[in-house]
């Protein structure tokens, strides 16, 4: 078996290479040619925990395994370690036999990046050049990362309740993008930049909207990717109410996503509302932007076709170059 860390994944798939992987692996799912089932959430309720299991098959890429993610929110302040883990375990499309084991956590980041990457390369406007970054965690900086490959972003505001992780946003994200040129700006209050912004990212852990409807510009593309249960929330029901509104996968867009289950339940919004998967727009079978006027938000509840589908890339790759360490079991 091959073993891959988190440098070895981070050398092997430069964050452009990642995005046309995602791409084409919500477009497989979106057209049944991939599988993944909803995934499994064990709650570990005395320590304020979710550990998730999330099988796929992406035929085309050759993505066949299971992720395992967790989700611990209270980590940072108690144990000074990361809210999020994951391992991601890849298994061979042709002899079933397992096949490599990677760090899922910088993984988990890369392709969530990735997927917003994908969504605002599809539904921001082209002109697009300034972006605000609310949630400066480990996902902030691939999710800027992600939307300064797509769009000549200039400014960068970063917000985030603790703010050494705003501060340090702009060494971390050049880390990742030794390029970058945008100007990164940590904020001490989002709502004073957000109605001049044309893209923003959510990636917290938020039950309550982040900001109030009424300042959310028209215009700006939304990634919110940090809500991943029924409970939470980050994006205003108004604004969901009158974006046009795109998931990475329907069934469990409608099963966990808090920010559509909620506006939904208080009746702002029918199912009707929510029927674009990312995919269907790769495909064609779906439109993109429609208007420089019009709203778009990108919807992501996170699934495990773009982990296999990245973490295939990582094997081949690190099988190609000779790269990691293989054991024996």
């Amino acid at each position: 078996m091959l073993v891959l860390t988190r440098r070895d994944v981070q050398e092997l798939v430069p964050m452009s290479r990642a995005i046309e992987l995602v791409k084409q692996a919500f477009r497989d799912l979106s057209l049944g040619r991939a599988q993944s089932p909803l995934r499994t959430p064990l709650e570990v309720v005395d320590h304020n925990g979710t550990v998730l299991f999330m099988p796929a098959f992406v035929p085309s890429t050759g993505g066949l395994g299971l992720k395992v993610v967790s989700v611990f929110p209270d980590n940072p302040r108690l144990h000074s370690k990361p809210t999020i883990h994951a391992a991601v375990l890849t298994v061979d499309p042709i002899t079933g036999e397992p096949s490599a084991l990677l760090d899922g956590t910088y993984l988990t980041a890369l392709r969530t990046g990735a997927a917003s990457g994908a969504a605002t390369d599809l539904l921001a406007r082209h002109d697009a050049e300034t972006l605000l970054i609310i949630g400066a965690g480990a996902q902030g900086p691939t999710q800027a990362w992600a939307v300064l490959t797509v769009r000549p972003i200039r400014k960068v505001y970063v917000y985030d309740r603790n703010r050494e992780a705003a501060a340090t946003f702009g060494d971390r994200l050049r880390q990742l993008m030794p390029d970058c040129s945008a100007e990164v700006i940590p904020i001490e209050d989002p709502l004073t930049v957000l109605p001049r912004v044309d893209v923003i990212c959510t990636a917290t852990t938020a039950r309550e909207p982040l900001f109030p409807d009424k300042l959310v510009p028209a215009g700006v593309h939304i990634n919110a990717i940090g809500a991943f249960t029924p409970e939470m929330q980050e994006i205003p029901p108004e604004t969901v109410a009158r974006a046009y509104v795109v998931v990475d996968a329907l069934s469990a867009a409608l099963a966990e996503a808090g920010d559509l289950i909620k506006p939904l339940r208080a009746g702002l919004i029918n199912e009707e509302h929510i029927r674009t998967e990312l995919g269907q727009i790769v495909a064609g079978e779906r439109p993109g932007r429609t208007s420089p006027e019009q709203i778009t938000l990108f919807k992501s509840v996170g699934n495990a076709v773009q982990d296999l589908a990245v973490a295939a890339e990582a094997v081949s790759q690190a099988v190609a170059r000779g790269r990691g360490l293989t054991i024996s079991l």
